[in-house]
């Protein structure tokens, strides 16, 4: 059930739809899902409303993502999915590895309904 909340620092690039989908895909290969097991939601942020301090770093803006499983994984397996994802989206956004930052939302199960049916 994975939802990931795509902050796009930047314009959205023309091709904005085939972007949602590349990463889609790509989270999707990341944690091995079935096909429609895992949704992107992308919101742009336009470059004016973001900042770092000590001023803008050179190169690639930053991705944040924001990840929501029913049941988060912990401890190793949390690692091996930071690396996994990070590299995935990384590859399919055309950011820098090291500007992709992940948050992981608190668990969904119990608390996420779809379609009127409470996740599990």
């Amino acid at each position: 059930m994975p939802i990931l909340d795509v902050c796009w620092v930047g314009a959205l690039p023309a091709d904005a739809a085939e972007l949602a989908s590349r990463l889609a895909d790509a989270a999707g290969d990341a944690l091995n899902a079935a096909p429609g097991r895992v949704w992107v939601r992308l919101h742009p942020l336009p470059a004016e409303h973001y900042a770092e301090n000590g001023g803008p770093v050179p190169g690639a803006p930053p991705l944040f993502v924001r990840i929501l499983h029913a049941r988060p994984p912990a401890g190793a397996a949390l690692q091996a999915e930071v690396a996994a994802l990070t590299a995935a989206l990384a590859r399919a956004s055309g950011r820098p590895a090291e500007r992709v930052h992940l948050e992981y939302a608190p668990a969904g199960a119990g608390r996420m309904a779809f379609g009127g049916r409470l996740a599990g």
